[in-house]
């Protein structure tokens, strides 16, 4: 069995540009204030959902180890 993650938006940085939809549309969705969040907040390891929290611009995804809570985005400085 592989990693499972917990996905969260901060609607309060999510400009709702949309481009996580477009990495992830199985991943995230846009409500009708045009905020995104996830589908499904734990979920198994994905690189959609990687590349969704990557294409970000403005890094409003986090995505953290189901569990343990250990950062996998985005990298801790």
């Amino acid at each position: 069995m592989g990693d499972r993650w917990h996905v969260e938006v901060d609607r309060s940085v999510c400009i709702g540009s949309g481009m996580c939809v477009n990495h992830a549309p199985a991943g995230f969705e846009l409500d009708s204030a045009r905020q995104s969040h996830p589908r499904e907040p734990d979920t198994d390891a994905g690189g959609q959902v990687l590349a969704a929290a990557e294409g970000c611009p403005v890094e409003a995804i986090r995505i953290t180890l189901l569990g343990s809570g250990e950062t996998v985005f985005p990298p801790e400085d």
